[in-house]
């Protein structure tokens, strides 16, 4: 399961539409609206979570990934001590933010969040990047 910086993850491309993704993973084990009308599907098998933003006329924009094989430029990063994967990353400025027993370890350059729990990472996020123009920059 390679995470794609910037792009997506897996097979899965900022941009797609909900039926783009059902062409290949199959119709969502569970699927949601959170409260600003988005569309979340939940992929049990890949262990990802897709939001398909109401704003954009429904393109996938954001993706939340524990797969125990997700990897970031070869690395695997699921289970793995978040400091020395940030200190692996090419990536030099993240931001961390606590939440009770989680800390979310923020990129925004890559648009990418490590979120940990006891040091170890438990999930990847990420999102889709908005241009000079303010726009989303789709890749699908």
């Amino acid at each position: 399961m390679i995470i794609n910086l910037k792009n997506g993850v897996d097979k899965l491309l900022f941009g797609m539409k909900q039926k783009d993704v059902e062409s290949f993973y199959g119709k969502a084990d569970k699927q949601f609206n959170d409260e600003d009308g988005n569309i979340i599907c939940l992929y049990n098998t890949q262990k990802c979570s897709l939001t398909f933003y109401e704003d954009e006329d429904f393109r996938l924009g954001y993706i939340i990934c524990s797969h125990p094989e997700a990897t970031i430029l070869d690395k695997k990063v699921i289970g793995k001590n978040v400091e020395n994967i940030k200190s692996e990353l090419p990536f030099k400025s993240w931001t961390k933010e606590d939440f009770d027993t989680t800390e979310n370890h923020f990129n925004e350059s890559n648009w990418l969040i490590l979120q940990s729990e006891y040091n170890d990472i438990i999930r990847v996020e990420i999102g889709a990047i908005i241009n000079d123009k303010d726009e989303f920059d789709w890749k699908f």
